[in-house]
């Protein structure tokens, strides 16, 4: 089977290398010239920190983008020590450095600099379908609606059972959505999350957490407008296996578990939440 993420895969998890790669940085310059605008309505940011082996593919993903809607592709170098940058400025996109390191500050660097109205969290380890700016954009066009949060799947490979990957896909899927309707904030994930500039430059990103910076600013965001759930397929992203963080059959069996202990969280808004203190950055 074919899928809109192969050619892509050619350049996925390989080291940067400017003369083998040429082709594809070539494509990438010509295609992002054509769309980067100066009066974009997407900002579409991408945050990486020693991203060098994922970037670039993510970069061409991006620039196969099909939408209607002006845009920006900005980059953010979370102080990288490998080649990502370079990879940045081989691509010709415009990237500020951000030496605080975590997504939180990578993240509020890339909404300091956003010039669009809306604003789309793009992680560079991540594909993203030439549909997803335009779906984004237009769920955040609607009225009452100050965010959206989209879904995600993982790349096929052989140490992965293609199965249990559905399975396990399918079940955080339909937990997402569950609580989406009354807990939107817990089902949010930052590497496909869209809000309105100006709403979370009231707030900003938060930055003394390690991880939920992107829960937290839709935790805010839900006072101000409605989150949306994308479960459109067209904007389905494809990445690697970091956030699963463990084996399919161990992440099934965890996940199983923290989905029945939690089903109440489906059913009841909440309107506080305590910090980890393990999640704090010291």
């Amino acid at each position: 089977m074919n899928h809109w993420y192969d050619t892509y895969l050619s350049v996925y998890d390989k080291p940067f290398d400017p003369v083998a790669q040429a082709n594809v940085i070539d494509d990438i310059r010509h295609r992002m010239a054509a769309l980067q605008t100066q009066q974009p309505v997407t900002t579409v940011a991408v945050i990486a920190y020693n991203e060098e082996r994922h970037l670039l593919a993510c970069l061409w993903s991006l620039s196969h983008m099909q939408t209607p809607f002006p845009v920006e592709v900005i980059g953010i170098d979370n102080d990288s020590t490998d080649r990502t940058a370079d990879i940045f400025r081989a691509c010709a996109i415009p990237y500020y450095i951000e030496t605080r390191h975590s997504c939180g500050w990578a993240r509020q660097c890339g909404l300091s600099h956003a010039r669009g109205r809306y604003h789309l969290n793009i992680d560079a380890d991540t594909m993203y379908p030439p549909a997803y700016v335009e779906l984004m954009t237009r769920q955040l066009q609607h009225k009452g609606v100050v965010a959206v949060s989209s879904l995600w799947s993982y790349i096929p490979d052989a140490t992965h059972s293609a199965t249990a990957l559905r399975l396990y896909e399918a079940l955080r899927d339909t937990h997402l959505w569950l609580q989406h309707f009354s807990r939107p904030e817990l089902a949010v994930r930052g590497l496909v999350f869209g809000y309105h500039t100006d709403a979370a430059r009231r707030f900003g990103i938060r930055t003394d957490i390690v991880r939920g910076e992107d829960g937290y600013l839709a935790y805010q965001l839900r006072d101000v407008g409605k989150i949306r759930f994308l479960r459109d397929r067209r904007a389905r992203a494809v990445t690697g296996y970091g956030t699963v963080g463990e084996s399919l059959a161990v992440a099934l069996r965890h996940r199983v578990g923290k989905y029945l202990r939690a089903f109440t969280n489906y059913l009841t808004p909440s309107r506080q939440y305590r910090d980890d203190p393990s999640n704090l950055v010291t």
